[in-house]
């Protein structure tokens, strides 16, 4: 599948581009030139997506790729760029990949010799990081926990293991739950903190321990899209054990 070096002229490209997780006026500039020269853009949600296109005047065609088609669509998607197309994909909001479908396209057009060009942006990962407040020379990231009671208990337990910084996405509606499994977990005096909506009108950011967050968010009716991270660490220079 891959492009002979001979012929590697007439291949198209590939590309990833991350888009705004909020604010339109986070859009690159790289980006919105990458999208006008496309093809075909291929998106998570293309309704979600037409609105950025029209913010910025980009007429390119889309197409649907999201987790419940990506393995049906990759073949064909990769088979139009070594066709000679430029292809992109967007995800919803931040860059593909980052819990959101874009991993299996990147392995598979690795292994037909196509290079992704990656077009960077915002991120609600990198956002939270540097608004919570707490050390961000060592994190991990876990994404989605599971829904599923052992599955998450065990994650959950991992995490309160961590001696870094650990940021986590989760749906508004486990939020409380959330603040209150990692409570239980790491203890009411880890700290940690709550970003919500970024980049949004009402983007908010609460800072505390997971005790006093608990109690915060324990009747409050959330929305919007947030973003946790929790340390048990209070500075860089915090010994590891």
């Amino acid at each position: 599948m891959a492009c002979p070096s001979e012929i590697k002229r007439s291949c198209g490209t590939l590309f990833l581009v991350s888009t705004p997780i909020g604010n339109l006026d986070d859009m690159t500039f790289r980006a919105v030139n990458v999208l006008r020269e496309c093809d075909v853009i291929f998106a998570e949600d293309t309704r979600r997506t037409k609105i950025l296109l029209s913010r910025y005047d980009i007429s390119g065609h889309l197409e649907s790729y999201h987790s419940f088609n990506e393995h049906g669509r990759t073949p064909e998607l990769l088979a139009r760029v070594q066709a000679g197309e430029k292809i992109a994909l967007v995800t919803d909001a931040g860059t593909p990949c980052v819990a959101d479908p874009g991993f299996l396209l990147v392995r598979e057009a690795v292994k037909a010799g196509i290079e992704p060009q990656i077009i960077p942006g915002v991120s609600s990962l990198t956002f939270a990081i540097a608004a919570s407040g707490l050390p961000s020379d060592r994190f991990a990231f876990y994404g989605f926990l599971p829904v599923k009671s052992g599955r998450r208990a065990a994650r959950i337990a991992e995490i309160a293991a961590e001696n870094k910084s650990v940021v986590i996405f989760e749906s508004p509606y486990r939020l409380a739950k959330l603040i209150r499994e990692l409570r239980d977990a790491a203890g009411p005096d880890a700290h940690a903190a709550i970003i919500r909506e970024a980049t949004k009108i009402h983007e908010e950011v609460l800072r505390g321990t997971l005790g006093e967050l608990s109690e915060e968010t324990a009747e409050r009716a959330w929305k919007g899209e947030c973003v946790v991270i929790l340390s048990r660490r209070t500075s860089v220079s915090d010994s590891e054990d």
